[in-house]
């Protein structure tokens, strides 16, 4: 069975006091790794919203593009699509969320928290084998969505019209309950569940996750507290709805007394776009993805904007603030498992260290969490040594909803840990260092050790290194393995603006970090890294790029047959200059060389962080400023290539 949720943290320790642990997991005199956030009681947060739409009626409580939505107005909605739902969703069903950032979003998980169903958001545009996955293995009640982009099963199934909103910032067409016919799945979420996130799972199917009102509330109050959000402020609803640091967004402005402003689409394709957003919208707080944010800090910051705190997470930050950063940065870290954000690190202009280019730590326990680094058995290392983090307290979700794997991640903690208010910890597998403060230094995922003749090799290790030269902007590690199963190291380099570093000179910087098996064989320099659904490296296409051409920009100066050589399809030997650097440009940053112009970019595997680098590589090619609709409206490349030609041809010379 799930268990229930974890007792409260015990109560905040000096950070220099030695636990007394088992005689193995730390050295003498030296203080385990162990660190309890200050103390935390779980609050409610769908009464919270209630009490701001009873107290403050005519406060803004969403405002999508020109139509304001009051708190009192917000109410209302949700409670005419509770009535309708009442009859179909019982309390503890699941039901499938397919919509947008949008007003109709917010109505619906207001109306879900209502009814006491389980809030699971799918995104907009679900992938029909997902969904097929996850109907199989839960019992999903019903899809909410506009009929038209919901899958097939579910297209034909029975459809009950919802009054949400169908105007406004991506919203739906028309809304539906949708119920498929077929054999729903067995599994439940467990009593208390508040929504439930899909995670990746090893087996090539997602694994859900349930968290409990309680365990939410625990965050939302760290968030109000740590970033003093409140009535006037506004509040962003940015990250794709499939992920839950959406739920910390959408709760946190509606236990705040805030305004949510949901973001349009092309915020998440052009860096650009996004700062022109919040300084329009007037945003006062905004969470995003560390990719989208970490091109902001290589250009100077708009000193016009109102944001006054920004959260950013779910990938590795390479480097800090500069000192022109008017907004507070929280770096943050969290898995979906222990509650959307478990730890951060607070970042201003002013720190001493603003503009370092270092990766700054993960930072310190929130509020009702324990941080545990341990060993192999699970007993604490000492301060300073590396291992696996553990995470208990308020904010561990119930568990997953197949209850083997609950059983194997969430564990009771070893008997000689010596943590009496911790009933439970999850395994993050993620390798970590504890600073004599309580801090947290991420070193990379456990399973991302590879042996390099007989040697175990750390990839984060590698990429660190190259890291340190200043010609050297980002650096990511993957391994080409031969037919034999021998491996090779191939490192992959962003450099920093202005850079031209030679990669033989790169890898004659490393040999000093590093020992003879961690020195990569190759050194690719590239744009930029592809990234997968979460906003993280995909690390698997980064490596099929190593099979594929070297350098987009020197194929789009060069003859059309050396553009297409090894790419494994042909390109027209009547290509523009502008074809071959669309082309090639898309086929080095998707990791697939068979991509043709005649694909449309989004079929090819075009993501909101691809197409901002692809933009962005245009214009410093070329001069030409593109807009990511014009590249979503382009029906392929041929199209987007010749958009980009009639740029270049209504310029006049010398512009």
């Amino acid at each position: 069975m799930i268990q229930s949720p974890a007792a409260p943290a015990a109560p905040a320790l000096p950070l220099d006091t030695a636990l007394a642990t088992g005689p193995d997991s730390a050295h003498a005199g030296s203080a385990p790794s162990v660190a309890h956030g200050p103390c935390a009681e779980p609050t409610r947060v769908l009464a919270r919203f209630e009490d701001w739409a009873r107290n403050t009626p005519q406060a803004p409580a969403v405002i999508d593009g020109k139509r304001i939505w009051t708190y009192q107005d917000l109410d209302a909605a949700a409670a005419l699509v509770a009535a309708d739902l009442a009859d179909r969703v019982r309390p503890g069903d699941l039901v499938g969320v397919c919509l947008d950032r949008s007003t109709a979003l917010v109505v619906t998980a207001v109306a879900l928290a209502r009814l006491g169903a389980v809030y699971l958001p799918l995104g907009p545009r679900p992938g029909e084998r997902r969904i097929q996955a996850v109907t199989e293995d839960l019992d999903v009640a019903c899809l909410i969505g506009d009929p038209g982009v919901l899958p097939e099963e579910h297209r034909g199934g029975q459809h009950f019209p919802l009054p949400l909103p169908t105007a406004g910032v991506n919203a739906p067409a028309v809304a539906v309950a949708a119920v498929a016919d077929s054999v729903r799945g067995t599994r439940r979420a467990p009593e208390g569940a508040l929504y439930a996130v899909l995670t990746s799972g090893s087996t090539g199917r997602p694994k859900a996750v349930a968290v409990a009102e309680s365990s939410l509330s625990v965050a939302l109050d760290w968030y109000r507290s740590e970033t003093g959000l409140a009535p006037g402020d506004r509040q962003s609803l940015l990250i794709g709805v499939a992920f839950d640091p959406h739920l910390l967004e959408l709760w946190a402005a509606l236990t705040s007394g805030a305004a949510l402003v949901p973001a349009p689409d092309d915020t998440r394709w052009d860096s650009r776009v996004l700062t022109d957003w919040w300084r329009d919208t007037a945003l006062t707080h905004a969470v995003a993805a560390t990719p989208t944010v970490e091109p902001l800090l290589d250009r100077p910051w708009p000193q016009d904007l109102k944001l006054r705190h920004l959260v950013v997470g779910g990938d590795r930050m390479r480097r800090r603030p500069g000192a022109d950063v008017s907004a507070t940065v929280h770096n943050a870290y969290g898995p979906a498992e222990a509650t959307v954000v478990t730890t951060t690190h607070t970042m201003r202009g002013t720190d001493p260290e603003a503009g370092d280019r270092t990766p700054p730590p993960i930072g310190t326990a929130l509020p009702g969490v324990t941080l545990v680094v341990t060993d192999e058995e699970g007993r604490p290392v000492a301060r300073g040594q590396e291992g696996e983090l553990r995470v208990g307290g308020h904010c561990l979700a119930l568990g997953y909803l197949d209850p083997q794997l609950t059983a194997r991640r969430f564990t009771a903690p070893a008997p000689d840990a010596e943590l009496p208010a911790v009933e439970r910890l999850y395994r993050t597998g993620d390798r970590v260092r504890m600073n004599t403060d309580g801090s947290l230094d991420f070193l990379g995922r456990l399973d991302d050790q590879v042996k390099i003749s007989g040697v175990r090799i750390e990839p984060a290790e590698v990429e660190a290194a190259f890291e340190q030269d200043p010609r050297v902007r980002a650096a990511v590690v993957t391994v080409l393995r031969d037919s034999s199963g021998h491996g090779r190291l191939v490192a992959h380099v962003r450099p920093t603006d202005g850079a031209e570093p030679a990669a033989g000179d790169l890898l004659d910087a490393v040999r000093s970090w590093l020992p003879e098996q961690a020195v990569p064989t190759a050194v690719r320099i590239v744009d930029g890294f592809p990234l997968d659904a979460n906003g993280k490296v995909d690390r698997p296409a980064l490596a099929a790029q190593a099979q594929a051409p070297q350098s987009p920009l020197a194929a789009a100066s060069g003859d059309p047959a050396e553009a297409a050589a090894g790419t494994g399809t042909d390109v027209d030997a009547a290509v523009t200059a502008a074809e071959r650097l669309v082309l090639t440009t898309v086929r080095d940053l998707l990791g697939r060389p068979d991509t043709g112009l005649g694909d449309h970019f989004t079929d090819a595997g075009g993501t909101s962080v691809v197409a901002a680098r692809l933009l962005a590589t245009v214009e410093r090619e070329t001069g030409v400023r593109l807009r990511a609709p014009e590249l979503l409206r382009s029906t392929d490349l041929r199209a987007f290539a010749a958009l980009l030609d009639q740029r270049l041809t209504a310029r006049p010379e010398g512009a």
